[in-house]
């Protein structure tokens, strides 16, 4: 059973975090850098563990590292470190949290170069799982191909989200057509003239 056949089958009236992820999040664009890092920082954790344990422990997560705040997560220092191997509500793994803690400092660097982490994640895209895993590695920690092809396939990066007889399938395909459309204007100015005209 793959992931779309396991929430279609769940009650109408269910409470499993699962539903609204795949409806609303799952294979669907990311604009915000610490929206998109905050989807890193619950893949890193959800490795050997479930991903509806990461949900459900996912505003526990977003408290601990700060909103997802990036700049403040890179600043983090070993008191942090031990207040979050200490804060039960998420997954106390000095190996987790530190990567956690260096990716933020990487994302960094990134934003400075590129503008944005997203802006780094489209000047790459499309490649194949293998490129993006080869790439990430090049600059993050913990960062298996399960985790980087899950982070890429729940952002859009990577197809496979939801298989086409999904109803979200078409909807995630017009967000992104949308974004894409956006993109463009931003490139070439809402009137249609090219940035540097401007």
């Amino acid at each position: 059973m793959n992931y779309c056949e396991f929430v279609h089958n769940l009650p109408p009236d269910t409470d499993d975090p699962n539903k609204y992820y795949h409806d609303h999040q799952y294979g669907f664009p990311v604009d915000d850098d610490n929206a998109l890092f905050g989807r890193l920082v619950l893949e890193i954790n959800q490795a050997g563990l479930s991903w509806t344990l990461m949900l459900k422990k996912q505003n526990a997560f977003q408290t601990a590292y700060a909103g997802f705040d990036i700049a403040k997560v890179a600043a983090f220092d070993d008191e942090d470190v031990q207040r979050l191997l200490s804060d039960a509500g998420i997954v106390r793994n000095r190996l987790k949290i530190n990567a956690v803690i260096r990716n933020a400092r990487t994302i960094l660097r990134l934003q400075a170069e590129y503008g944005s982490f997203k802006n780094w994640l489209d000047v790459h895209h499309p490649r194949d799982k293998a490129a993006w895993v080869k790439q990430f590695k090049q600059h993050f920690k913990f960062v298996g191909g399960e985790i980087v092809g899950e982070f890429l396939m729940s952002t859009g990066y990577l197809k496979g989200a939801h298989n086409e007889r999904c109803p979200v399938y078409q909807k995630t395909l017009a967000a992104w057509a949308k974004r894409a459309e956006a993109v463009c204007k931003v490139r070439v100015g809402g009137d249609g003239l090219p940035a540097a005209l401007h």
